[in-house]
This record gives C-alpha cells, structure tokens and sequence, in this order.
C-alpha cells in the first residue's frame, strides 16, 4: 500500500466520520474494500463500537474499527482458525503504537472526561487508527 492511498483512505475516514458515522465506523469501512469485505457489513457490525464501545467510553472505537480491519485482513476464516496468534500480535501492535501516539486507547481519557486535558480528537484518533492499520498490512504484505 502506497503512502497516497494510505492518505486517501485516512481523508476517506475522516469524511464518513463527519458523515455519521462513529469512530468505529469510519475506520472499518474506510479500509473495508483494502480487507474484501462490503461497506455495509463493516458498517452495521462496528455500530455498537462507536463512543468506547456503546457509548461506554471504554476502547476507543477508531481502535476497534482498526482492529476488526485487520482481523478481516489476517484471518483464514473457518477453515482452520490457525490465524488467532498472528492476529492478536497485529492488535498488540496496533494497541502499542496507538498507545505510544495517544497517550491511552481509552476513549474517555482521549476525549478528557477523566478530569485531565483532551489527548486527541476524535478524527485525529481515526487519522491515527488507519495509518496504523495500513502500516501494518503493508508489512505484513511485504511491501517497504
């Protein structure tokens, strides 16, 4: 995946996120034609994402949306369910490097609600959450 496509999907995100769509939304279906899944299920299976899962404000739901794009993109499928480990080591990744940018993956403690300052905006977490997203599929295509 080149660094032009990766910014056309995070201007992607963003505007499905200006849209209506929730955090986890707009990252899931920004990236769901790269993973080969339709728009539409990545739509109505990250709805109760959105707001730290649920309005819950726990896990951010741009993380969520990051990490269901990867799991489409690893996994095998039914199959065998050979893929978990390898999957769980990309959502550490993305959990580590989202982590390391933010400051938390919790969303209330982005957004400021835990008595401390903002650490990031809501389209600043999807910017994030799709950069992270499309560098890890490109590596794990092997591209530089």
């Amino acid at each position: 995946m080149t660094e032009k496509r990766t910014e056309e999907l995070v201007e992607r995100a963003v505007r499905l996120h200006r849209m209506g769509y929730n955090c986890a939304q707009s990252v899931a279906c920004a990236l769901s034609e790269e993973v080969g899944v339709d728009e539409n299920i990545c739509f109505r299976l990250m709805e109760g994402f959105g707001l730290g899962m649920g309005q819950m404000q726990e896990t951010c739901g741009a993380v969520s949306g990051a990490v269901a794009a990867l799991g489409f993109s690893n996994s095998i499928g039914t199959q065998s369910p050979s893929t978990k480990a390898s999957t769980y080591g990309l959502v550490r990744q993305v959990r580590e490097q989202f982590l390391q940018k933010n400051g938390s993956t919790v969303c209330s403690e982005l957004k400021g609600l835990t008595g401390g300052s903002m650490l990031r905006s809501c389209p600043g977490c999807i910017e994030d959450a799709v950069r992270i997203a499309c560098s890890l599929m490109k590596d794990a295509d092997g591209q530089p």
